[in-house]
């Protein structure tokens, strides 16, 4: 089938959505291990208490994927009933997670959180496949990384800017500063809101021989053995490109869990405290300790900003690519492995900046690999699978995403970064070793539909 081509504004409008997942992502990634510490987390036990994210996203994302392939409402279509359902269950859950009283209820809503915002995620990257021609695959989703970017760089400057406004930034023992509370709120409802805006504004084709999807959605128990024979059927090009998501997530994974107790304790030289160690009887140690975890909290409200200016970065990257691809072919793989590389040099430089102000520097250079992290791979593999497969196939994808994190969770990057040092910058070293893999890893691509966009002949 011919698809219609679609005008900036349709794309933007079916990827605004994206803006309050990412909201939902940024505050997740950039704040809960904050929560986990304020809440009494050792560092070291940090990345563990982050595997629900990969797990559920392991569970969820084939599972969505492959029942959106086989869904089809008169109003709302294929995608957007998950696109709502997962809006609900995220918004309620970024609500309550800095209200969590405990470690364990806190992890749990990481669960919930993630699980949710996956429901709504993964059907977007399909719908991008859906609803735009192979010829605009590339500029689609670097829009939608425009918009990731937005959203990255506001949700991470939240609590920042809240407190700016007068909110206070510190609280006793075990509790979460209001700022963060309010940031987590607004974030609720900016996911609700944009997704609906989607919702609302964008159309989806339904399938081109009905009374076929009507049969095949009455078959009964294929699901299993069509992950199995989608997996052991997977193109030669998904596996390389599923090679650089792994090195290229392991490495953003050890960020999400480890920047924020790494970069407090190494750039600001404010880690923080454990009450355990202060007699809180004593006035002089509660003092000590109230002081210590004011400045634990005003360095990782920067750190979240810092963090921030990777959406940023990624945002003026996305605009870039707007630009040029409105209007020209781009070498997908040449793009995604020098970004990728920048990337690591970004994580890399972390070690050796002489003052807080250089991770401007450096969240930059990480920024430009996360833009086309968001963008290349799903451009290329979109362009290399069967279209009627795409919710699945995305899903499936989406394991080679999930996998290096299970695995740096359980114990993988302590183990890494524990080979160079004690002190947790080190895992910031190891995340830019990964990510320069991941560029090198694009060499192996050769497919030239994956590459590039080629013209009829």
């Amino acid at each position: 089938m011919k698809k219609k081509i679609l005008s900036f504004w349709e794309i933007w409008n079916m990827s605004f959505g994206f803006l309050g997942i990412q909201f939902g992502f940024a505050l997740q990634g950039g704040f809960m291990s904050r929560i986990f510490q304020t809440l009494g987390a050792d560092e070291h036990d940090i990345p563990l208490l982050w595997i629900a994210a990969p797990l559920t996203g392991l569970l969820v994302q084939p599972i969505i994927g492959y029942l959106s392939d086989r869904t089809w409402h008169p109003k709302l279509g294929r995608r957007r009933p998950y696109f709502l359902i997962g809006a609900v269950l995220s918004s309620i859950a970024l609500f309550f997670v800095p209200h969590s009283p405990t470690l364990w209820i806190a992890a749990g809503f990481l669960w919930i959180l993630d699980a949710s915002i996956n429901i709504s995620m993964e059907p977007f990257r399909a719908l991008v496949a859906d609803k735009l021609d192979d010829s605009q695959r590339s500029y689609g989703f670097v829009i939608q990384t425009l918009i990731i970017g937005i959203g990255t760089w506001t949700a991470s400057n939240l609590p920042w800017f809240i407190t700016y406004l007068g909110v206070s930034n510190e609280a006793g023992p075990g509790v979460l500063p209001m700022s963060v509370k309010i940031a987590f709120g607004i974030g609720a409802f900016v996911f609700m809101a944009s997704i609906l805006f989607t919702i609302f504004t964008t159309s989806e084709y339904p399938p081109e021989d009905m009374e076929a999807f009507e049969e095949e959605k009455k078959k009964k128990g294929t699901f299993i053995s069509d992950i199995k024979e989608n997996i052991g059927s997977m193109p030669s090009t998904m596996r390389k490109l599923g090679l650089v998501q792994f090195f290229s997530w392991f490495a953003f994974f050890t960020m999400w869990s480890l920047a924020t107790p790494a970069l407090t304790e190494f750039v600001f030289s404010a880690p923080a405290p454990i009450e355990a160690e202060y007699n809180m009887e004593i006035e002089a140690e509660a003092t000590a300790y109230l002081q210590a975890n004011g400045s634990y909290q005003s360095a990782a409200d920067l750190v979240g900003s810092y963090m921030g200016v990777y959406g940023l970065s990624s945002m003026g990257f996305a605009l870039l690519m707007v630009l040029y691809t409105a209007k020209r072919r781009i070498n997908r793989k040449y793009v995604h492995l020098v970004s990728l590389i920048l990337g690591g040099f970004g994580f890399l430089s972390m070690y050796f900046i002489p003052s807080p102000s250089w991770l401007i520097l450096s969240f930059s250079l990480i920024g430009i690999a996360w833009g086309s992290i968001l963008s290349m791979p799903y451009a290329m593999l979109s362009s290399s699978v069967d279209p009627k497969k795409m919710g699945v196939i995305m899903g499936i994808f989406n394991m080679f995403i999930v996998l290096p994190q299970i695995i740096a969770a359980l114990g993988g990057v302590n183990f890494l970064y524990k080979l160079l040092g004690d002190e947790s910058i080190f895992a910031m070293v190891i995340a830019g070793i990964s990510l320069i893999v991941a560029g090198l890893c694009n060499l192996l691509i050769t497919d030239k539909n994956a590459i590039s966009y080629q013209l009829p002949e």
